[in-house]
C-alpha cells in the first residue's frame, strides 16, 4: 500500500520530466515569432530572466502564501539564467519550479486539513492585516498555516457577520450560526485547494504567459479553448448551450436566462436552476468545486460541443439534460438602439458592446449592424445620435475603420507605426458618409482599444461630444498567430504587432482618452487600466503631417461648456463622487481588524451600508422617455425572450447619468452645421 501511494505521488513529476523537450521547442517558436513580428521585440537577455522569474513566481506564489522562503531563495539561482536556458533549449528549471509548487500545494492542503481538525476558536486578540501590496513570503511552515488560521477565522466571522443586521439576535443564536459559518469556510477552502493542482499544459501556459508579456501587456500565448474564449468575446454569433449563467448570493451557479432555439430551450431547465455537475469528453465535474475557468472552458469555447448538466431545483429535484451547442446570436454582444424623446425632439441611442466581426462562427460584422440601426433609428427622425461604448474592450481594428467612416465624409482617421518605426496614415476607405447629424460618445475605464481608435477620430474631427472618464489607454494592435503551421493547431500567439496614434500625432497608450467632459462613475478609480501593466508601452507623440476638416457644428463648444455646468450643478452627480470617496475609502485605507465578532461585524456592517447605496443607486431611474425603435418594437412583439432582453435594457439605460446626460449634449448639438 505505502508502496503503491508513493509511485502515484511520483506520477505527475516523472511525466512533467518527458515534457522537457516539447515545451522548449514551443518556447523557441514562441520566442522566433516574437523576435520577427513583434512590434518592438526586446533582446533575450537577463533583463528578461529577471522579469519572467517575478511573474511566474508571483502567479504559482500568489500573495506569497505558497512558498517559504527559503524554496524562494532555492528558485533564484534561476533569474539570471532563464535568458541562457531558452537559448540552449535547455528547460530542466521548470522542474524545480514543479516540483516545489507540487510540494507547496500538498502543504496548503495539509495545513488547510489540520486548521480544521484543531480546536478552533472563534475569538482572537490577534490581528489581521490587508495590503494592495504582496506580503513577504514566510520563514517557515508555521507561520503560514498561522497566517491561513488568521485568514479562516477572519472569513468565518466575516460569514456569521452577514448573516443578519442585528447583532443581538446573531450573538443569541452564535453557537449555531458559527458552527454553520466554520463548516461553510473549511468547505470553501478545501475545495480551493484541490483547484490549485495544475495540469502540466496549465502550468507550462502559466511559465508561456510570463515570457510573452515581457514583451508587453497584450501579447499573450493561447492554449486552443483560450483562443477559442477569446474570439467569442469578440463575436456576436457563438456556439451556445443556450444557458446564460450566473453567480447567487451563495456563489453557486445558476440559469438567468434560456435562449430560444437552443437545445436547453423546451426542456426542464427554468431560470433559477443551479447547475451542480457537468459531464464532458469522458470527465465528471461537480460544480461546487471546479475552477470558474474550466466551466468558463466548458460553456464558452467550442471545443467542447455536448455535455451532460445536472441541475437541482428550488424544490429539491435533482435532474439531467443532455445539452448540444449550437451556432446562435449572442444577443449580450450585439448591437442594439432605442429612441430617447425629449424636449419633442428624438435622439438616437446605440449600445455597442464590442467591435465585433466574422471571427470563426461570427455571421455578421458590427459596422453592418449599426448602419442597421442608423436605418431604423432614422425612420424614427431622430435628430441626434448617442454611441455608448462604455465597458467595450475593443475587438476588430477594420470594423473601428468602417466605422469611423459611416460619419466622417474623408480624409486620414489614424497613424498606424509598425515594427520598422514606418508610419503609416489611414485614410476613410469610403467617400461620402451615412450619418451627418450630432453625436455623443460615451466611455470609460473598460473602454479600450477599437473604442479609443474610433473615439479618437470622432474627437479629432470634432465629430462628437466625448463624455465618461478616461479610457483604458491601449493604443497597440494585435493579431493571433499559430505556433506551428497545421491545419489544426492547437497552440496560438496573439502578438502585438502594430501601435496607432491619433491624426494629430499623439497617442492614448497608457494615458487614455481625455473625455471633453468629465461625468464621474462609480467604481472609476478602480478600474484597471494600461498603465498598471509593468511592461506597457509609454505613451508619446509623433510627428505626422495630416490635413483633415473638423466638422463645425456651430455650437460645439458651447454644447461642452454647458454640460459641465450641468455636471457640476447636479445632485445626482454629487451622490456618485461622495459615494466614490466612501468606495475608494474602503479600498485605500486597509487598516488592520481584530478577530473578534464585534470588530468584524463592524467592518462588514460598514461593507454593507456602502454596497447598499451602490446598489440603490443603481437601480435608480431617471427621468427619461425611451422605447424601442418602431421597427424593432412590430418585429419583436410576439417574441417573449426579446421582450425581456428589451424590458432590462431600457432599466439599465434609465439608471444611466451618463446617457441623460448626453441626451442634454445632443439637445445643444441639435443647431445646424456649417
Amino acid at each position: 500500500m505505502i508502496k503503491k501511494i508513493i509511485l502515484i505521488a511520483l506520477i505527475p513529476l516523472l511525466s512533467f520530466s518527458q515534457l522537457d523537450k516539447s515545451s522548449c521547442k514551443t518556447l523557441q517558436r514562441i520566442s522566433a515569432i516574437i523576435q520577427q513580428g513583434h512590434y518592438r521585440s526586446k533582446p533575450i537577455d537577463d533583463s528578461l530572466s529577471v522579469f519572467v522569474f517575478k511573474k511566474f513566481l508571483n502567479d504559482l506564489n500568489a500573495d506569497n502564501r505558497m512558498f517559504l522562503e527559503s524554496e524562494v531563495n532555492e528558485l533564484k539561482k534561476h533569474q539570471f539564467a532563464i535568458d541562457n536556458y531558452i537559448v540552449h533549449e535547455n528547460c530542466d528549471f521548470l522542474n524545480d519550479f514543479y516540483n516545489l509548487y507540487s510540494k507547496a500545494v500538498t502543504r496548503h492542503s495539509a495545513i488547510i486539513e489540520s486548521i480544521k481538525n484543531e480546536p478552533f476558536s472563534f475569538s482572537s486578540e490577534e490581528k489581521i492585516e490587508f495590503s494592495k501590496k504582496t506580503f513577504p513570503p514566510q520563514k517557515e511552515e508555521q507561520e503560514i498555516k498561522s497566517s491561513y488560521r488568521r485568514k479562516i477565522l477572519f472569513d468565518v466571522l466575516k460569514d456569521i457577520a452577514e448573516v443578519s443586521q442585528n447583532k443581538d439576535s446573531i450573538l443569541a443564536n452564535f453557537s449555531t450560526i458559527s458552527m454553520t459559518s466554520k463548516a461553510k469556510v473549511f468547505d470553501s477552502y478545501s475545495c480551493k485547494s484541490s483547484q490549485l493542482t495544475l495540469t502540466k499544459a496549465e502550468f507550462l501556459g502559466k511559465f508561456y504567459n510570463a515570457f510573452c508579456t515581457y514583451f508587453d501587456p497584450h501579447t499573450e500565448y493561447f492554449s486552443k479553448n483560450e483562443r477559442s474564449n477569446f474570439l467569442s468575446s469578440v463575436s456576436a454569433d457563438n456556439l451556445t448551450f443556450g444557458l446564460f449563467l450566473s453567480l447567487n448570493e451563495n456563489n453557486e451557479i445558476t440559469v438567468d436566462e434560456i435562449m430560444p432555439e437552443s437545445s436547453a430551450y423546451n426542456t426542464k431547465i427554468d431560470k433559477g436552476d443551479k447547475i451542480i455537475k457537468i459531464k464532458c469528453k469522458g470527465e465528471e465535474l461537480l460544480v461546487s468545486c471546479v475552477s470558474m475557468n474550466k466551466i468558463g472552458d466548458i460553456i464558452g469555447s467550442s471545443n467542447f460541443k455536448n455535455a451532460d448538466f445536472t441541475f437541482r431545483k428550488k424544490t429539491g429535484e435533482i435532474f439531467s439534460v443532455k445539452l448540444a451547442k449550437k451556432i446562435l446570436k449572442n444577443y449580450e454582444n450585439t448591437i442594439y438602439s432605442y429612441v430617447i424623446k425629449q424636449e419633442g425632439k428624438n435622439i438616437g441611442y446605440i449600445k455597442i458592446p464590442s467591435f465585433y466581426a466574422k471571427f470563426d462562427n461570427g455571421k455578421s460584422d458590427v459596422s453592418d449592424d449599426l448602419i442597421q440601426e442608423i436605418t431604423k433609428l432614422q425612420r424614427d427622425h431622430i435628430e441626434g445620435l448617442i454611441i455608448d461604448l462604455e465597458n467595450n474592450g475593443g475587438g476588430s481594428m477594420e470594423e473601428a475603420i468602417k466605422m469611423i467612416s459611416i460619419f466622417i465624409d474623408k480624409g486620414p482617421i489614424a497613424v498606424m507605426n509598425n515594427q520598422f518605426n514606418e508610419n503609416v496614415i489611414i485614410d476613410d476607405p469610403y467617400i461620402g458618409l451615412v450619418y451627418s447629424d450630432p453625436v455623443a460618445i460615451l466611455i470609460n475605464g473598460f473602454s479600450a482599444s477599437a473604442s479609443e481608435f474610433f473615439t479618437n477620430a470622432m474627437q479629432d474631427y470634432k465629430r462628437a461630444v466625448v463624455l465618461g472618464n478616461q479610457s483604458f489607454g491601449k493604443a497597440t494592435i494585435q493579431r493571433i498567430f499559430p505556433l506551428k503551421n497545421s491545419r489544426n493547431p492547437d497552440e496560438f500567439i496573439k502578438l502585438t504587432i502594430e501601435k496607432f496614434y491619433r491624426i494629430t500625432g499623439k497617442s492614448n497608450q497608457k494615458s487614455g482618452i481625455t473625455p471633453d467632459v468629465f461625468v464621474p462613475t462609480l467604481f472609476d478609480k478602480q478600474m484597471p487600466r494600461e498603465s498598471e501593466y509593468e511592461t506597457a508601452f509609454k505613451n508619446d507623440v509623433i510627428e505626422i503631417n495630416s490635413n483633415y476638416e473638423k466638422v463645425n457644428f456651430l455650437n460645439y463648444d458651447q454644447a461642452i461648456i454647458n454640460c459641465q455646468k450641468r455636471i457640476a450643478d447636479d445632485i445626482r452627480v454629487k451622490k456618485i463622487s461622495d459615494l466614490n470617496t466612501e468606495i475608494n475609502g474602503l479600498y485605500d485605507d486597509l487598516q488592520p481588524i481584530t478577530l473578534k465578532f464585534e470588530d468584524v461585524f463592524s467592518q462588514v456592517s460598514k461593507v454593507n451600508k456602502v454596497w447598499k447605496e451602490v446598489e440603490k443607486m443603481s437601480q435608480v431611474a431617471h427621468e427619461i422617455d425611451i422605447s424601442q425603435n418602431t421597427t424593432d418594437s412590430e418585429s419583436q412583439k410576439n417574441d417573449s425572450y426579446l421582450k425581456t432582453i428589451n424590458t432590462e435594457n431600457i432599466k439599465s439605460i434609465k439608471s444611466n447619468i451618463h446617457i441623460i446626460e448626453a441626451a442634454a449634449v445632443i439637445q445643444d448639438l441639435t443647431s445646424s452645421k456649417n
